[in-house]
Protein backbone atom coordinates (compact mmCIF):
# COMPACT_ATOMS: atom_id res chain seq x y z
CA UNK A 1 0.00 0.00 0.00
CA UNK A 2 1.05 3.70 -1.07
CA UNK A 3 1.72 6.16 2.47
CA UNK A 4 0.54 9.03 -0.06
CA UNK A 5 -2.77 9.82 -2.16
CA UNK A 6 -3.24 12.33 -4.09
CA UNK A 7 -6.98 14.06 -3.40
CA UNK A 8 -8.61 15.95 -6.22
CA UNK A 9 -7.43 19.34 -4.84
CA UNK A 10 -4.25 17.61 -5.68
CA UNK A 11 -3.07 17.43 -2.76
CA UNK A 12 -1.09 14.56 -1.38
CA UNK A 13 -2.45 13.42 2.14
CA UNK A 14 -1.89 10.06 3.74
CA UNK A 15 -3.40 7.20 2.13
CA UNK A 16 -5.96 6.14 4.97
CA UNK A 17 -7.97 9.26 3.68
CA UNK A 18 -8.80 7.82 0.76
CA UNK A 19 -11.81 8.75 -1.41
CA UNK A 20 -14.05 9.92 1.35
CA UNK A 21 -13.94 13.73 1.19
CA UNK A 22 -15.50 13.45 5.23
CA UNK A 23 -12.28 11.50 5.65
CA UNK A 24 -9.97 14.20 3.93
CA UNK A 25 -11.66 16.93 5.75
CA UNK A 26 -11.08 15.67 9.17
CA UNK A 27 -7.36 14.58 7.84
CA UNK A 28 -6.70 18.16 6.81
CA UNK A 29 -8.32 20.10 9.32
CA UNK A 30 -8.90 17.85 12.84
CA UNK A 31 -6.77 14.85 13.03
CA UNK A 32 -3.24 15.74 14.23
CA UNK A 33 -3.84 19.10 15.32
CA UNK A 34 -3.24 20.09 18.85
CA UNK A 35 -6.34 19.83 20.93
CA UNK A 36 -6.79 21.01 24.74
CA UNK A 37 -9.66 21.28 27.06
CA UNK A 38 -11.19 18.83 29.21
CA UNK A 39 -14.72 18.84 27.45
CA UNK A 40 -13.06 18.04 24.22
CA UNK A 41 -10.63 15.93 25.38
CA UNK A 42 -13.34 13.58 27.09
CA UNK A 43 -15.12 13.65 23.77
CA UNK A 44 -12.00 12.40 22.03
CA UNK A 45 -11.79 9.57 24.73
CA UNK A 46 -15.12 8.75 24.54
CA UNK A 47 -15.57 8.32 20.86
CA UNK A 48 -11.98 6.93 20.78
CA UNK A 49 -13.62 4.21 22.96
CA UNK A 50 -16.95 3.24 20.84
CA UNK A 51 -14.40 3.34 17.98
CA UNK A 52 -12.50 0.55 19.52
CA UNK A 53 -13.46 -2.61 16.95
CA UNK A 54 -14.47 -0.48 14.39
CA UNK A 55 -13.45 1.85 11.43
CA UNK A 56 -12.63 5.82 12.72
CA UNK A 57 -15.37 6.57 9.56
CA UNK A 58 -17.57 4.89 11.27
CA UNK A 59 -17.56 7.08 14.58
CA UNK A 60 -16.62 10.38 12.62
CA UNK A 61 -20.15 9.84 10.35
CA UNK A 62 -22.11 8.91 13.89
CA UNK A 63 -20.33 11.85 15.40
CA UNK A 64 -23.15 14.54 15.17
CA UNK A 65 -25.41 12.43 16.64
CA UNK A 66 -23.38 11.27 19.26
CA UNK A 67 -22.46 14.80 20.06
CA UNK A 68 -26.65 15.13 20.23
CA UNK A 69 -27.22 12.31 22.64
CA UNK A 70 -24.73 13.02 25.04
CA UNK A 71 -25.07 16.26 25.69
CA UNK A 72 -22.12 17.89 23.60
CA UNK A 73 -20.10 15.51 25.68
CA UNK A 74 -20.25 18.42 28.71
CA UNK A 75 -19.12 15.84 31.56
CA UNK A 76 -21.29 17.63 34.30
CA UNK A 77 -24.45 16.45 32.51
CA UNK A 78 -23.15 12.89 30.89
CA UNK A 79 -22.21 12.12 34.47
CA UNK A 80 -25.90 12.41 35.61
CA UNK A 81 -26.97 10.05 33.36
CA UNK A 82 -29.02 7.01 34.77
CA UNK A 83 -30.36 3.44 33.50
CA UNK A 84 -33.39 5.65 31.90
CA UNK A 85 -30.90 7.51 29.77
CA UNK A 86 -28.72 4.17 28.87
CA UNK A 87 -31.93 2.58 27.34
CA UNK A 88 -32.25 5.89 25.43
CA UNK A 89 -28.96 5.62 24.17
CA UNK A 90 -29.45 1.92 23.72
CA UNK A 91 -32.51 2.33 21.34
CA UNK A 92 -30.80 5.10 19.12
CA UNK A 93 -29.60 3.68 16.45
CA UNK A 94 -27.88 7.22 15.45
CA UNK A 95 -25.45 5.59 17.63
CA UNK A 96 -22.69 2.82 18.30
CA UNK A 97 -25.02 0.99 20.88
CA UNK A 98 -22.95 -1.38 22.89
CA UNK A 99 -23.79 -1.37 26.46
CA UNK A 100 -20.27 -1.10 28.35
CA UNK A 101 -19.24 1.87 26.20
CA UNK A 102 -22.20 3.76 27.12
CA UNK A 103 -21.76 2.84 30.80
CA UNK A 104 -17.81 3.61 30.01
CA UNK A 105 -19.09 7.03 29.02
CA UNK A 106 -21.20 7.99 32.13
CA UNK A 107 -19.11 6.95 34.27
CA UNK A 108 -15.62 8.34 32.84
CA UNK A 109 -18.02 11.83 32.51
CA UNK A 110 -18.26 11.63 36.44
CA UNK A 111 -14.60 11.51 36.66
CA UNK A 112 -13.71 14.49 34.58
CA UNK A 113 -16.55 15.94 36.26
CA UNK A 114 -14.76 15.55 39.59
CA UNK A 115 -11.54 16.69 38.74
CA UNK A 116 -10.40 20.32 39.15
CA UNK A 117 -10.63 22.53 35.91
CA UNK A 118 -7.68 22.20 33.43
CA UNK A 119 -6.83 18.56 34.63
CA UNK A 120 -7.62 16.07 32.49
CA UNK A 121 -5.87 18.17 29.97
CA UNK A 122 -2.87 18.65 31.43
CA UNK A 123 -2.57 15.03 32.60
CA UNK A 124 -2.75 14.24 28.80
CA UNK A 125 -0.80 16.43 27.02
CA UNK A 126 2.17 15.33 29.96
CA UNK A 127 1.95 12.54 28.48
CA UNK A 128 2.84 13.62 24.88
CA UNK A 129 6.50 13.17 23.29
CA UNK A 130 8.79 15.91 22.96
CA UNK A 131 8.41 16.93 18.64
CA UNK A 132 12.47 16.40 19.43
CA UNK A 133 12.30 13.32 20.33
CA UNK A 134 9.87 11.52 17.56
CA UNK A 135 10.67 11.30 13.84
CA UNK A 136 8.71 11.93 11.00
CA UNK A 137 7.24 8.13 9.77
CA UNK A 138 8.38 8.12 6.40
CA UNK A 139 5.78 5.25 5.16
CA UNK A 140 2.39 4.13 6.90
CA UNK A 141 4.03 1.13 7.91
CA UNK A 142 6.33 3.24 11.02
CA UNK A 143 3.12 4.30 12.49
CA UNK A 144 3.00 2.24 15.54
CA UNK A 145 -0.23 1.63 17.05
CA UNK A 146 1.19 1.66 20.41
CA UNK A 147 3.90 3.47 22.41
CA UNK A 148 5.23 3.70 25.35
CA UNK A 149 3.79 7.44 25.95
CA UNK A 150 -0.13 5.57 25.24
CA UNK A 151 0.68 3.20 27.54
CA UNK A 152 1.89 4.85 30.45
CA UNK A 153 -1.28 7.43 29.88
CA UNK A 154 -3.63 4.15 29.95
CA UNK A 155 -2.42 3.24 33.13
CA UNK A 156 -3.04 6.47 34.62
CA UNK A 157 -5.83 6.66 33.34
CA UNK A 158 -6.99 3.24 34.41
CA UNK A 159 -5.30 4.08 37.92
CA UNK A 160 -7.96 7.03 38.01
CA UNK A 161 -10.72 4.38 36.98
CA UNK A 162 -11.10 5.73 33.67
CA UNK A 163 -12.24 2.94 31.22
CA UNK A 164 -12.05 2.27 27.49
CA UNK A 165 -8.67 3.67 27.73
CA UNK A 166 -6.18 1.03 26.22
CA UNK A 167 -3.13 1.75 25.08
CA UNK A 168 -3.54 1.05 21.46
CA UNK A 169 -7.12 3.33 21.70
CA UNK A 170 -4.84 6.10 23.75
CA UNK A 171 -2.47 6.28 20.93
CA UNK A 172 -5.12 6.53 18.87
CA UNK A 173 -6.13 9.42 20.73
CA UNK A 174 -2.66 10.88 20.98
CA UNK A 175 -2.99 11.10 16.72
CA UNK A 176 -6.05 12.67 16.60
CA UNK A 177 -5.87 15.04 19.71
CA UNK A 178 -2.15 16.03 17.78
CA UNK A 179 -0.26 15.21 20.81
CA UNK A 180 1.97 13.34 18.05
CA UNK A 181 1.92 14.20 14.48
CA UNK A 182 1.90 10.89 12.32
CA UNK A 183 1.55 12.45 9.09
CA UNK A 184 3.69 10.59 6.90
CA UNK A 185 6.72 12.37 4.51
CA UNK A 186 5.47 14.21 1.71
CA UNK A 187 1.36 14.85 3.48
CA UNK A 188 0.70 18.45 2.65
CA UNK A 189 -0.09 18.98 6.59
CA UNK A 190 3.22 16.94 8.10
CA UNK A 191 5.14 19.44 10.27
Amino acid sequence: MTSLRTGPDERARCSWVGDDAEYRRYHDEEWGHPLHGDRALFEKMALEGFQAGLSWITILRKRPRFREVFAGFQPEIVAEFGPDDVERLMSDAGIIRNRAKIAATISNAALVRDLPAGELDALMWSFAPAASDRHRPRELGEVPAVTAESTALSRALRARGFRFVGPTTMYALMQSAGMVDDHVDGCWRAT
